[in-house]
């Protein structure tokens, strides 16, 4: 049960009738891995934190540099040089203090297992190969992966769910390769924010059992605010989901 501060701590979420406080319970008992704690998984990081997750693992090997700081927002500069997983959990749990976290360090072939106790994963990376590898790991253990990225002006949004639409490798195939991250062509701080904002509320939903639909590719041009949006359906022959992988692989 809540305790009575936990119901004034979270009574405007809990007012909501798809929420109350069984949701509000759920989110305590949930467990998230975030992979990536820089712009867009630091700040989804915090607001699933803020809103009563009870368990968040984050991913993450880089340390803090200069650069980091305009959009990555759990950092400040006394954290340069310092490993942002290890800074984002200490900085969770001073705001937070029932919550709980766990320092995983770099995501890589060797310690995707670590993923295994979450129920639910955010991917905020920023190149395919670390996407490409979390995908694939979330389909053959029926998990939901939420992915966020944003380069430029672009932010996309994508929603893998076992057996509902194409997954994330029906939507940019194996060997895929594109130069467009922040770190080549830019990025403003706001336009992260924006794209962690709604990983994060997508992940609220699908954690209150209000999921929004799986296998649509949602994707935001900032520089014009419009939204444009288009299904993935599943490729049979995809190495990830797809029924006739086998005979391809053949």
């Amino acid at each position: 049960m809540l305790a009575d501060k936990d119901f004034i701590r979270y009574s405007r979420q809990i007012l909501l009738p798809e929420c109350g406080e069984a949701g509000q319970l759920r989110l305590r008992n949930s467990h998230v891995a975030i992979v990536g704690v820089g712009g867009l998984g630091g700040q989804a990081a915090m607001l699933l934190a803020a809103a009563g997750v009870g368990h968040l693992s984050l991913f993450d090997g880089d340390r803090v540099e200069l650069s980091n700081l305009p959009r990555q927002l759990l950092f400040c500069d006394a954290d340069l040089g310092k490993t942002k997983a290890v800074v984002a959990a200490a900085r969770l749990q001073s705001r937070e203090p029932g919550l709980k976290v766990s320092v995983c360090g770099e995501l890589n072939s060797e310690t995707l297992a670590q993923l295994d106790n979450a129920g639910l994963v955010l991917d905020c990376t920023d190149n395919f190969a670390a996407r490409h590898l979390i995908s694939a790991y979330c389909a053959k253990k029926g998990k939901t992966l939420i992915s966020g990225a944003i380069a430029g002006f672009d932010g996309l949004l994508f929603v893998q769910r076992p057996g509902e639409g194409g997954c994330y490798q029906c939507l940019f195939p194996p060997g895929t390769t594109s130069a467009q991250n922040c770190a080549s062509v830019g990025v403003m701080g706001p336009a992260v924010a924006i794209v962690a904002t709604m990983q994060a509320q997508l992940c609220l939903n699908e954690l209150l059992q209000f999921p929004c639909e799986a296998g649509r590719l949602q994707r935001f041009d900032f520089r014009h605010f419009r939204w444009h949006e288009a299904r993935v359906p599943a490729d049979p022959l995809c190495p990830v989901c797809g029924k006739d992988k086998e005979r391809k692989a053949c």
